[in-house]
């Protein structure tokens, strides 16, 4: 690398245009432009100093971590290097991608001395002291685990027994290969799972002859997780569950285990750990001080760059298990179920993209043996005790009543039947303002197939609905992207959130419902939004092109949201969806137009191939 031209107002402008440094007035960033040296890079592998914070100025650069294999690609106005915790040097190698990218380079002291002088720059840029302090690693946790397969927390060979095995050989074997755990394989066929815990309070506990076969005190059909799935699933698998202890296939065959220590060493603030915590909670005021600790954890992913789809997973996990918690504490006040039911989460839980600022959606789909004389007040007492301890939470009540607790939405499988057969056979304003919540349903708690039954009816009957699917297409154009004449960002013209932009309603919402269509049209099974975009891509419904192009746009906006939010709770603040454009930079809002342009043309795509009724 080589020093380029002096700096000039190319540079200055690079800088006003940069997230961070665009928050200093002319001065200061005519300040930070004196400190940098301006280089000129040629494509190809780069020598980069360790202790210097670099910014992209033009072409693109790509990170690869040379351990794990993830790699990033920075555009112009991106940042890595010292001070960036989420994209330090260490291990990363540095590539650049074009022919002709240029960087400004900042020296350690320089970057020490400009946070120092200029407070803004600490919300993105860290100095060494606060760094050391706050223990910052040297990669982003969640962008390795996003892009890390399972297989690479694999640190040995699996370590299993035959089913006859006893329980004191099982015993010896573990401490002989100083493991938590041990598999329990027969002719090449997982059965079971057994851990100290399982030892300690299945066997020991309950006095029972350790001589008796081990697959009496195991975990029989563990969950399990592919080889080729990204770490993050486990994690997510383990916070939902509330285990700690995953084998790992390759189809039939089991290849490793991995725990819930692999993953902390990978991502420090693990949600897996939250989760567990709340699994421990008796009360709803215990649940509630867990439920708490979410406005943090949000600030630190923002604060962690981790992306808008890891950060709704993670967060939507911590609701999953709070949920199933305030679920077993009911079964333990009221007692055991009297029939099967499946208790579903709806909206933004279903599709796991939440934030530290959610509602509830919920239901409850009972068996039809369901009996209102004999079961009602059961169900209508756990369902209440489970929504009231969600609001104590902070997930507030749904103000459309659209909550388990309510006796519409607490019904036999077969009722649910006839309510979707209502809504897609003579769709309604009601109706439509229904399905967008319902069709959006995880089950999180009780027995699965009676959900998957419905939604694979559902599915077979929306897919050549072409009436109920324009009534859809209409709804999904209902809400349209804030943009106006030129490309101007359009805000709230009047009320208390006057000049703002809604992010929410005008930015996410409209992705959301043109995700939903595309699911529906193809009758795709799919609940998260990237998910959908990807089935429809892949079922021709729309072009790679156009689900990668909704893909990006979804991940900027919601990540923006994300980042208000945190900036809302780290002040002491409710957070909301409302943004004034002026919190963002130059570049920042080139990209939300960018964003809404990709919004706004696909749903005119979607509008002429409904008025053409291409279904």
């Amino acid at each position: 690398m080589t020093p380029s031209r002096p700096i000039d107002q190319a540079t200055l402008d690079a800088l006003s245009a940069q997230r961070a440094f665009g928050l200093l007035d002319a001065e200061a960033r005519a300040a930070c432009a004196a400190a940098a040296q301006l280089l000129q890079v040629p494509r190809g592998d780069l020598q980069v100093a360790s202790d210097a914070l670099y910014l992209v100025v033009s072409g693109r650069v790509s990170l690869r971590d040379a351990d794990s294999g993830a790699s990033v690609v920075l555009c112009a106005g991106e940042l890595f290097g010292y001070g960036c915790p989420a994209r330090a040097l260490d291990p990363w190698a540095v590539r650049a991608d074009d022919d002709d990218v240029h960087l400004l380079r900042f020296g350690s002291t320089d970057v020490d001395a400009l946070c120092a002088a200029y407070p803004p720059l600490g919300c993105f840029v860290t100095p060494a002291g606060t760094r050391a302090a706050a223990g910052a690693r040297t990669t982003d946790p969640h962008l390795n685990l996003m892009t890390m397969p399972v297989r690479a927390l694999i640190r040995r060979a699996p370590i299993t027994l035959a089913p006859s095995t006893s329980i004191r050989d099982a015993a010896e074997k573990m401490c002989e290969q100083r493991v938590s755990s041990v598999l329990i394989v027969e002719s090449g066929r997982l059965f079971g799972l057994v851990t100290d815990r399982d030892l300690r309070n299945r066997a020991l506990a309950r006095g029972i002859d350790i001589s008796r076969p081990v697959i009496d005190i195991a975990t029989v059909a563990p969950l399990t997780m592919d080889v080729r799935k990204p770490a993050f699933d486990a994690l997510l698998l383990m916070a939902r569950h509330n285990i700690h202890h995953v084998p790992v296939m390759d189809g039939d065959t089991v290849v490793g285990m991995i725990t819930a220590t692999d993953l902390t060493e990978q991502h420090s603030t693990s949600a897996v750990y939250l989760a567990g915590d709340i699994y421990k909670q008796d009360t709803v005021d215990g649940l509630a001080a867990g439920a708490a600790r979410v406005r943090a954890l949000q600030q630190n992913l923002a604060a962690a760059g981790a992306s808008a789809y890891s950060t709704g997973h993670i967060i939507t996990a911590i609701t999953d298990a709070i949920t199933c918690r305030l679920l077993q504490l009911a079964e333990a006040r009221f007692g055991p179920a009297p029939i099967d039911y499946v208790w579903v989460a709806a909206g933004s839980q279903a599709r796991s993209e939440q934030t530290a600022k959610s509602d509830q959606d919920n239901c409850l789909i009972l068996d039809d043996s369901y009996d209102a004389a004999r079961h009602g007040e059961y169900f209508k007492s756990l369902s209440t005790l489970v929504c009231d301890g969600l609001d104590a939470c902070g997930y507030i009540h749904c103000p459309g009543d659209m909550m388990a607790m309510t006796d519409q939405w607490r019904q036999p499988r077969s009722r649910w039947a006839q309510y979707f057969r209502n809504w897609t056979e003579e769709p309604e304003p009601k109706a439509l303002m229904l399905t967008c919540v319902f069709f959006d349903l995880r089950a999180i708690y009780g027995k699965t197939s009676l959900l998957e039954d419905l939604r694979r009816d559902v599915l077979a009957r929306t897919r050549d609905n072409r009436i109920f699917l324009a009534y859809m297409v209409s709804n999904a154009l209902s809400h349209q992207p804030p943009l106006g004449l030129f490309r101007t960002l359009s805000t709230i013209r009047s009320g208390e959130h006057r000049g703002r932009i809604d992010l929410k309603h005008n930015g996410i919402v409209p992705i959301v419902d043109l995700a939903r269509v595309y699911a529906l049209a193809g009758g795709h099974d799919a609940v998260n939004t990237h998910d959908r975009l990807a089935s429809a891509a892949d079922s021709k419904e729309i072009s790679e092109q156009s689900a990668r192009d909704l893909r990006d746009a979804l991940e900027f906006i919601a990540a923006l949201r994300i980042q208000h939010q945190a900036r809302q709770l780290g002040a002491g603040q409710d957070a909301d969806n409302f943004l004034r454009p002026d919190e963002l930079s130059n570049f920042e809002r080139s990209q939300l137009k960018d964003a809404f342009t990709v919004v706004q043309t696909l749903q005119s795509v979607l509008g002429q191939r409904y008025q053409a009724g291409r279904f």
